[in-house]
């Protein structure tokens, strides 16, 4: 190219202030995606090997707090109305399933008597949600 001439125009994409964007929103959602959950928050049970949990998606989730109070996502709920909202949570699918997430500070009964209403509503099986105990340092 010669002094005085036009230059020749470049018709390629730049894709980097695209990825940078990109990133930027993947880590937004990386950090935001824990506090998403439905529900208030619990202290769950450790258990050394917790079998596949699956996903918390497509599920009527029950939360039981340290006060024993009752939760269907993240609605309150009486234990008296415990079967009509679980019903009215399933909203006619017949093979709805029930995951209970219980505070590990909990007494064992208040998570029966839970168990026993979702039973007695139709439900079967119900699925407990626990976390993955830390291996402790001596192998133990």
């Amino acid at each position: 190219m010669r002094l005085g001439e036009p230059g020749k125009m470049n018709a390629a994409i730049n894709v980097t202030p695209l990825v940078d964007v990109v990133l930027v929103l993947l880590i937004i959602f990386m950090v935001m995606a824990p506090q998403m959950r439905k529900g208030p928050d619990v202290h769950l049970p450790n258990t050394p090997k917790p079998g596949e949990q699956g996903d918390e998606r497509g599920r009527i989730l029950v939360t039981i707090d340290e006060a024993g109070k009752l939760w269907i996502d993240d609605q309150p709920v009486a234990p008296a109305d415990l079967r009509e909202a679980l019903l009215l949570s399933a909203g006619g699918e017949p093979n709805a399933r029930v995951v209970i997430r219980a505070d590990a500070r909990l007494h064992f009964v208040e998570v029966q008597q839970a168990m026993v209403t979702i039973e007695e509503a139709g439900f079967n099986g119900v699925g407990l949600v626990a976390k993955t105990a830390e291996a402790k340092a001596g192998g133990n």
